[in-house]
């Protein structure tokens, strides 16, 4: 096979990958034979998701949301990381707001936030 077609494929593509995967020693040789189906298998499995199921970019208040649990920061907490008002922080979760230039770029700064997710592009 070089390509799935079709859905069923697909799924019977992906439960094979599975057992490849929970059957096979993390030390296995990349020359193994179902090693090997392993790679190739998955490999056709990554193109049908990337063109069935695309994901898209993320949104900056998605990114934001994501970081502060990873921080386990607050918006008081935030606000103060990104010197803005609490306020203001919550403008920019719930959308009502764009950070300015000077904002967005404290923000791709202090929470390591790639600055092409920040401004939109």
């Amino acid at each position: 096979m070089t390509k799935i077609e079709n859905e069923m494929q697909y799924q019977v593509t992906l439960k094979r990958v599975e057992e490849l995967m929970l059957g096979l020693p993390e030390d296995t040789p990349a020359d193994d034979p179902r090693m090997v189906e392993l790679t190739l298998l998955g490999n056709l499995v990554a193109d049908y998701d990337e063109e069935h199921y695309p994901i898209g970019k993320p949104s900056l208040v998605d990114v934001i949301k994501l970081r502060m649990y990873e921080m386990g920061l607050n918006q008081v907490a935030l606000s103060k990381i990104i010197g803005v008002n609490p306020s203001r922080v919550c403008e920019y979760l719930s959308g009502k707001r764009e950070p300015t230039l000077h904002q967005a770029r404290a923000i791709s700064q202090k929470l390591n936030i790639d600055p092409a997710i920040v401004l939109g592009v």
